[in-house]
């Protein structure tokens, strides 16, 4: 597996993975289109993708501007290998790297993803739209080893 920054050139497989997965499914596939990719990766935040076998088989997008995890995703012939979790570390060391002191997101709850989230030290705060509301903070980030 290799984790390398995103590219543009990326973006119609990241969509693809996007579209595939069995949890955290969008309600209305129209909400997120290709384009909206494009803002996030060059001008609001970064974006991950981790490669196996030279295709693509997850990413992580992280909106520096909002503070916000905006998309983590691996495809789902992919899943149970490490990829979610090298992913997210990769995009929250960036995150909290910029100076972001504290970080939140946004999942299905009852998902594995929000698993993820809660054994990597999310904390949860809320939920909205059906949605349950994580945060974590730089300083637990950067201690959660100690």
């Amino acid at each position: 597996m290799k984790i390398r920054v995103a590219l543009e050139a990326d973006i119609p497989e990241m969509h693809r993975i996007r579209l595939s997965v069995r949890e955290n499914r969008l309600s209305d596939p129209q909400l997120i289109q290709p384009d909206g990719y494009r803002p996030m990766l060059t001008e609001r935040g970064r974006g991950w993708v981790a490669e196996l076998k030279g295709g693509l088989a997850g990413f992580a997008v992280a909106d520096r501007t909002r503070a916000n995890v905006w998309a983590l995703f691996v495809d789902p012939v992919h899943e149970g290998r490490g990829l979610g979790r090298a992913l997210h570390d990769t995009m929250l060391d960036w995150l909290f790297s910029c100076g972001v002191e504290n970080a939140w997101l946004g999942t299905e709850p009852g998902t594995r993803a929000e698993r993820l989230y809660q054994a990597s030290g999310w904390r949860y705060v809320d939920t909205k739209r059906g949605e349950a509301i994580y945060e974590l903070s730089a300083h637990d980030w950067l201690h959660r080893d100690a």
